[in-house]
């Protein structure tokens, strides 16, 4: 009998809970490359769920994490500080500001929750906005905050308190013009102020500067301008969810720069330190100053082979690895425009860097949700991993690693086009 893969052996060991987006069992990762343990190549679009932004097992960040580890391995930062502790602090602050403070932790969930926590801490107010559409984690509080998905939050009702959901532009679905969209959304936020909760009981707006789970989208500039005044003018601090769009994604360092706005409050995981466990809050040192000691903790926090890690993805970065991101994902959306247009079945192109997102709809005009899971699982065959997203899961989501060259871009869009002229042949033969 021959011996089982990494999946079927899988389906004896863990539950079914985590959603998985393959069956693949991979046993190594280079660059853009991941191989399964068949042997197979496989060109990696998902880059572990944008986590891996300097490629896989980029040899600079392995040096420096194998260097800590013959330092120290845990230290624990409610007990001890350490170097790459301390290093990485000034990296993302020397980019965000003097007038921030960090604070690290383990995971996006948590990050956000700790945002969350201390806006409540320093306003005594009870009140968190959030935007539809948006996903910000998935422990309970994080389940309350997300509102892209109905099955995230299906048996753990009630959830918590006093969260309250305001729309998040999509012109392209409104049918609205973009100033049109940005009034009516903005309205929406009047309305919860008006009918459900005062604007002197909020203590903090949370929101994705682009949306990520919820499609990729790309809000205009003034809606974000709008919501920093209306906060400001309310004393409601501001918090961006840079979890997916930190690290040079957007082709910013952090995504709120392409927008003119700077949040009070900021939390950030995945990219930061290209695969280790690790994130970290971001805030303004006057609410830091404010947030008790003990009031919020960790065992894991900050870890220093995570940190050491850390600094060295923010040493590459600032390398050239942003000015790339900018470089190749123009180059990448300009071939997905074109594709675009001779396509009926995509609704829209869009992104920033190499965050990018094409959204696909049937001859109806409705999602097309069934068309991109045949996208996606044609052109897993033929050697490229894709995600989707959308609340109708109906958007393929280009996810690279910044070190990706437009030769591996042209590689990755041929097995796309491949892919959806088989997935077209196939609905066909079906029907």
């Amino acid at each position: 009998m021959p011996e089982k893969s990494m999946y079927e052996k899988s389906l004896d060991l863990f539950p079914p809970i985590a959603l998985r987006a393959t069956q693949l069992g991979v046993v190594k990762g280079e660059g853009a490359y991941v191989w399964d343990e068949n042997g197979k190549k496989y060109l990696d679009f998902a880059s572990g769920v944008a986590v891996v932004n300097c490629g896989h097992n980029h040899p600079y960040i392995v040096e420096k994490a194998k260097e800590q580890m013959d330092q120290l391995i845990h230290g624990g930062h409610n007990v001890v500080y350490y170097p790459s502790y301390i290093k990485l602090a000034e990296k993302i602050l020397g980019h965000v500001g003097s007038d921030y403070k960090i604070y690290f932790s383990n995971s996006g969930a948590e990050a956000n929750e700790a945002a969350i926590k201390l806006a409540k801490q320093v306003t005594h107010r009870p009140g968190i906005i959030t935007f539809k559409h948006s996903f910000h984690g998935r422990t309970l509080a994080t389940t309350t905050l997300t509102a892209s998905n109905a099955k995230y939050r299906r048996n753990y009702e009630g959830l918590l308190p006093s969260v309250y959901y305001a729309d998040y532009p999509y012109a392209t679905h409104s049918g609205l013009t973009e100033e049109q969209e940005v009034t009516r959304c903005l309205n929406s936020l009047e309305e919860i102020f008006h009918d459900l909760i005062e604007p002197e009981q909020v203590a903090c707006m949370i929101m994705e500067p682009i949306q990520g789970e919820g499609g990729y989208i790309v809000p205009p500039k003034s809606f974000l301008q709008a919501i920093r005044k209306i906060c400001d003018e309310h004393g409601i601090l501001l918090v961006f969810d840079e979890v997916q769009t930190g690290f040079g994604r957007t082709g910013k360092i952090f995504a709120y720069e392409n927008f003119d706005v700077k949040p009070d409050i900021m939390s950030l995981a995945k990219a930061i330190a290209n695969g280790f466990p690790l994130s970290a809050l971001v805030a303004k040192r006057d609410l830091m100053d404010q947030w008790p000691a003990g009031t919020h903790g960790g065992t894991f926090g900050g870890n220093p082979v995570a940190c050491a890690a850390g600094v060295a993805v923010f040493e590459l970065l600032e390398g050239g690895l942003v000015d790339n991101a900018v470089e190749v994902g123009a180059y990448f959306k300009g071939k997905l425009l074109e594709f675009a247009k001779q396509h009926d079945e995509v609704l829209e192109v869009r992104g920033l860097g190499l965050m990018i997102g094409i959204e696909f709809v049937d001859r109806n005009g409705k999602p097309d949700g069934d068309l991109v899971t045949a996208i996606r699982a044609n052109a897993l065959e033929k050697g490229l991993i894709l995600l989707n997203c959308g609340v109708d899961h109906n958007v393929i989501r280009f996810i690279p690693p910044l070190i990706v060259t437009k030769e591996q871009i042209d590689d990755a869009f041929a097995i796309f086009s491949e892919s959806f002229e088989a997935s077209l042949a196939e609905a066909a033969q079906k029907n």
